[in-house]
Formats: structure tokens, sequence, C-alpha cells
């Protein structure tokens, strides 16, 4: 469905649907594009999505899209708003099916010399170790208490079992647990859809790549981050699985219920949501928390697998090639946190369905390692253009509640990719770039075809024209697992 509503152009990054456009509208909605972009954000209904999430009950602020926008559940993909702690509702569609699906970067002190003739058997161990597709399953087998202790605690678990190094908690968002989880609320179906799949990579857009750091936008932020030109990288893109998906799913039934009951009027049922001071608002926010911390493990276990193949094909130990992790960052997700609301300091619940946290220098939430530089955001494109390496600027924090993008956004759907894409022209594609392509299925290739996607370098543009991030580095692929 194409969006017909009025548009205003505010300026060459910024457009504007006006808060008296649509009955119920509580604030603006504000959608971060250029004239470029533009077209592709009108291509689907998902401006209507950012002015029906600007009637969410408790809304501070605008209602607010990335210039990755796309159709979504409830929010738009690529989604921004933060509503009242006190006096705001939280809505599983502003968070996500896959809570906590992020991005995770690894880096090393190796360079294309250092793997020359090795990339195939690189990537042909990653892809048995870490498992993918859909339906994959984990190879460690963890019990009930494990998932409980995962669900409690995240990452910290995970390294505490042998599953990675302390100083990866020192990296990862929230350290990789958010200490509001408490698993009261988080259903038997969850538990035994997440039991079998914890350490995979799962299906759809997760993938795991190795790159190349080709270009350095910003030297001293990337000498901070630990990265160089010429260096190689590896960058892991997954969620909270079947455990995650279920507790959304959980929940959405039971907000559309209380919606029903209390009679609460929105202009989209997807949007279903309860108030945070609510017993069902409180319980969904602590379970929500679970999902996040179960990704968080999820990634730190196949940070380990990563480094285990790495020392199995170069015959060197983790330790000595460098590999320590710059960052692990959180898409789908919702969070409290403190920021300036109309000149005045306010705690809020901010919702980032397909965005990404981009806090400015000086946020106490930044480890210290870099909080003098800003936190660093990590961007994937397509499979063959590869990912932004970006820092958290001021703008964010005074128009975006601290957020950015997320990746290149889609601009054909799953469907549509495998029905108008061929999949030897995509395989001969990525070869002829020189990447190497593991996969579990031609459809899942086709799903994530690279004329799926928008153009990635356009995304960052926008996003750092308007002041959200800095450019830091851009990594290339060279060899890619798709789920």
């Amino acid at each position: 469905m194409v969006w017909n509503g009025k548009l205003e152009k505010v300026d060459d990054n910024r457009w504007l649907i006006s808060r008296d456009q649509f009955p119920g509208m509580r604030t603006d909605a504000v959608i971060y594009s250029n004239d470029r972009l533009i077209g592709n954000v009108l291509n689907d209904n998902s401006p209507q999505q950012a002015a029906n999430v600007a009637c969410l009950p408790g809304i501070v602020g605008n209602s607010m899209a990335m210039p990755d926008i796309h159709w979504g559940y409830g929010f738009p993909i690529g989604g921004v708003a933060a509503v009242d702690a006190y006096q705001g509702s939280i809505s599983p569609g502003g968070i996500g099916f896959d809570i906590n699906c992020g991005v995770r970067l690894i880096k090393t002190d190796l360079t294309l010399e250092d793997i020359d003739g090795k990339v195939k058997d690189l990537m042909d161990e990653l892809y048995r170790n870490i498992p993918s597709g859909l339906g994959s399953k984990g190879l460690t087998k963890v019990g009930q208490k494990d998932l409980s202790e995962i669900l409690d605690i995240g990452s910290e678990w995970a390294v505490e079992n042998g599953y990675g190094w302390e100083k990866d908690l020192e990296v990862t968002e929230e350290g990789g647990h958010m200490k509001d989880a408490d698993q009261t609320g988080v259903g038997e179906k969850s538990r035994k859809r997440g039991l079998p799949e914890l350490g995979s990579l799962g299906s759809g857009n997760h993938f795991l790549e190795l790159d190349v750091v080709d270009d350095v936008f910003d030297e001293r932020t990337a000498k901070a981050y630990g990265l160089k030109k010429g260096c190689i990288t590896v960058t892991v893109h997954c969620g909270s699985r079947g455990c995650g998906h279920q507790i959304a799913t959980d929940y959405l039934q039971k907000m559309e219920h209380y919606m029903k009951t209390e009679k609460v009027d929105l202009p989209d049922r997807q949007l279903a949501c309860a108030p945070l001071s609510s017993k069902l608002g409180e319980e969904y926010y602590r379970a929500m928390c679970c999902g996040a911390n179960y990704a968080w493990a999820n990634r730190q276990m196949i940070t380990h697998w990563t480094r285990e193949s790495f020392e199995k094909v170069l015959g060197d130990s983790a330790e000595s090639m460098g590999m320590d992790v710059v960052y692990d960052v959180a898409h789908n997700i919702a969070k409290m946190e403190s920021h300036d609301v109309e000149g005045h300091r306010e705690d809020v619940l901010v919702h980032r369905k397909g965005a990404t946290r981009a806090f400015a220098p000086g946020r106490s939430e930044i480890t210290m390692k870099y909080r003098d530089y800003g936190q660093p955001v990590l961007i994937p494109g397509d499979m063959s253009t590869g990912t932004y390496v970006l820092a958290g600027r001021q703008g964010a924090m005074k128009e975006t509640f601290g957020s950015t993008c997320h990746g290149a956004g889609r601009q054909m759907s799953r469907k549509t990719a495998i029905e108008n894409l061929n999949i030897e022209t995509v395989r001969k594609k990525m070869a002829d770039q020189g990447i190497y392509l593991r996969a579990g299925s031609d459809e899942g290739v086709l799903e994530e075809a690279p004329d799926a996607y928008k153009d990635v370098s356009e995304i960052i543009e926008v996003v750092c024209n308007a002041g959200l991030t800095a450019k830091v580095a851009k990594l290339t692929p060279i060899g890619v697992v798709k789920g």
C-alpha cells in the first residue's frame, strides 16, 4: 500500500507529519530521510505507522522514524518513541518479535595477507561451528537451570561458563545484562523454544560476516575502537530466537485483550499497549529484559565459537590474534533512560524498533574506554556492501533520545525478492565481488539479496548529516554466512 498522506519537507534530512493531520495524534511524527530515499519511504504505508505511534498514551517528544524505515508490526521498522516512565505505555509492537536482535563487532590484528588462501577454510569452519538457518539448534545442550540463569543475567552466564572473556562484558550494551529482568512472566512455551536454540544464528536477515576495514574516516576514534585500515573483523547479527519471539507473541495477545477490556482507542490494534505502571505493563517489560538477556548470551556464545574457529584454521590463539569485541549494540528493545525533554530532565522508556542507541561522548552508560569518543554504532548494509562503524553524537541526544538507524532497510519484501530475483545472478554477483557465501538455502539467499535493500551509504549520509552520528570506519565483506 502506497502512503498518500501529507509529508512536509523540513530540511535536507527531515520530513514532518504534523500532529493535526490525523485524529488522535498527540505529537508530530518526524521521518529522517533525503530526497533520494524518500521515494522508497512512500512506497509502503510505514509513514502512517509513524503517525499512529504519535497516538501512543504517554508519548513525549516526537514519534520518529530513521531513514531505513519500512513496514513493520505496529511501529514501523526504524521507529523510535519515548514515553513518560511513570505515565506512559509500553507496546510490544514498538520493540519487535526478535527482542534484542543486535550486532556485535569483533576485531582482529590480522590482515588479508595473514589469511591469504584461508578465507574459504575460515568460512567453512564458522559455518560448521555456528548453526544457522530456519530451525537451527545450538551445539551446546543447556538445561532448564542454565536457561533460568541466562534469562536472569545474560552474557554474564556465558562468560562464567567459559564462553568468552570478562572484558567482553565491558563493551556490550548494558554489560550484556538487563538488571530489571524477572522471568516470572516468561511462559513455558518461550522457555521450550529457547532451550535448544541457544548459540545459533537463526534465519532471515541474521548473518555472520568476515570483513576487512577498507576505509577509516576518523583516525582518533577508530584507534580507540581498535580498528585500523586493512585489519580483519567479524560482524555477527542475531537475536533472541524463538524465546524472544514467543515472549512478544504472548504479551501482544494479553495487551490486545487489555485494550478491548479497558476500551483503549488507538488507530491500529498492532499498537496494543499497557501502562508501564500496570501489572501487565511491568510484567512485559521485565519479561522483555529476559529476552534481551537471552540474545546477549546467544551472541556471546557465537563469539566464543568464532574465536575457536580462527584458532583451529590459523593455528594461533585468539588472544594473540587480538580478537577483542569492539562493541555489541541492541536493536528491538525498550530501555529506561534519562533525557532532556523540553528543557528539563525526565525519566523515559525509549522504544527502539529496528533502531540503535547512539549516545554522544560523556554519557555514563558508555564504557569508560569509549566515553570520550561516543558510543560505537554498528550499521550493516546488505551482504555485498558490508558494515559502517559510526559514533554517537549530540544531535541524537537533542532530537532522537540518543537513537539512530540500524541498517540499510528493506526496499523489497521477502516474498517479492523470492519471486523476482534469480539465485544464480545473486551468487554470481557475490562471487564477482570476491565474497565467499555459505547459506542454508537458496530461498534464504534470495530473501536477503542485495537488491532487496536500500543503499546503506545513503542511509548513513542522512544520519550523519542530521548530526545523529559521525562516520568512523567502513568494513567490506570477504565472506558471509547467512541464516
